[in-house]
């Protein structure tokens, strides 16, 4: 018996949906990316305004003083949806959990001083309140902000967050047990050193617009404490003396730092692109609060690092000047 296999071509009446459509020039055919956030927002059939807010929509881009002629002009760089997000994010996770039973196979945490140590978790232990912080700000900027390009990656930056949280609590248990996440909340809470930072993260927490809150969190204060703290302290400072085993597990900290920045540059940039007034309003922001996180982060390096603190702070500082230099704010 002879069977003829035949292959058919069908041409789709169309390739993408019209609210995507509209967003990338016509019916072609769209990424999953686009297609899964461009024109997502709600915008109309608003029932009644929020009884906690009357003077907003529910959805209201009034809620910043950003103007934006298209709010999805704040594309991400890395095309994350929620699928994209989640696989490069179990990739990571696994690189972390090698990392974990490397570490703890080898029993490399025992071999360090206890000098490092101690520093070690002064240092480390007191940043698992200022990741949730960012955690919280970052929610709020989803829900509070517009556009789901700008919402659904805050949302996926406010769980990359916890996720800080989480490896910095793991570090702290296998450094030593519960009381040494106790002994870390008290130096959040009691230590001269950390009550400029703790006050600056409070004081983000009730910023109400979501842009000027997205600068102040996410370009101002991580664009200085992660350098800072993950690249000069423990990478140049705590691995070198004998703690290798430190760098390697919060290795995804400066890795998803200097992934996530080029999605905050690329947001600031658009917005900065949109108009003088934009530009003129996110200088303004970035000044402040980058002044108040560096001035909030000076008794912090000067703990890590003694004398040389300030001027890896300095240097952090310039780090990010550049950043804001590309995204058309020059001081």
């Amino acid at each position: 018996m002879n069977i003829d296999l035949q292959a058919r071509e069908i041409t789709p009446l169309r390739n993408t949906y019209d609210h995507v459509a509209r967003h990338i020039g016509g019916d072609k055919v769209a990424s999953r990316y686009q297609e899964a956030t461009f024109g997502a927002q709600p915008m109309v059939n608003f029932h009644y305004r929020p009884t906690w807010d009357p003077g907003h929509e529910l959805f209201d881009a009034g809620r910043s003083k950003i103007v934006l002629a298209d709010w999805y002009v704040l594309k991400d760089p890395r095309q994350f949806y929620y699928a994209t997000w989640t696989m490069t994010r179990a990739k990571q996770q696994d690189a972390m959990e090698s990392n974990f039973q490397f570490v703890e196979q080898r029993g490399m945490l025992s071999m360090m001083s206890d000098a490092l140590r101690d520093k070690t978790l002064e240092i480390l232990m007191p940043l698992r309140h200022a990741a949730w912080g960012a955690n919280m700000n970052n929610a709020s900027i989803c829900a509070y902000g517009f556009g789901t390009a700008f919402t659904a990656p805050a949302m996926f930056h406010a769980m990359d967050n916890l996720g800080v949280a989480q490896y910095l609590t793991r570090l702290g248990l296998a450094m030593g047990d519960a009381q040494t996440l106790d002994d870390g909340k008290q130096r959040w809470m009691d230590a001269p050193a950390w009550q400029g930072l703790r006050r600056l993260v409070e004081d983000t927490l009730i910023v109400q617009d979501p842009f000027e809150l997205f600068v102040a969190q996410n370009l101002a204060i991580d664009g200085l404490l992660y350098p800072l703290v993950y690249g000069s302290f423990v990478d140049d400072h705590v691995a070198l003396q004998g703690g290798t085993a430190v760098a390697m597990l919060t290795n995804f900290m400066p890795e998803w730092h200097d992934e996530s920045a080029r999605w905050i540059d690329a947001v600031v940039k658009a917005a900065a692109t949109e108009s003088d007034a934009n530009r003129a309003l996110l200088r303004e922001w970035s000044r402040h609060w980058v002044d108040r996180a560096q001035a909030a982060l000076a008794p912090i390096a000067r703990l890590a690092l003694g004398d040389q603190g300030e001027a890896v702070l300095n240097e952090a500082r310039e780090q990010l000047q550049t950043r804001l230099d590309k995204a058309g704010l020059k001081a």
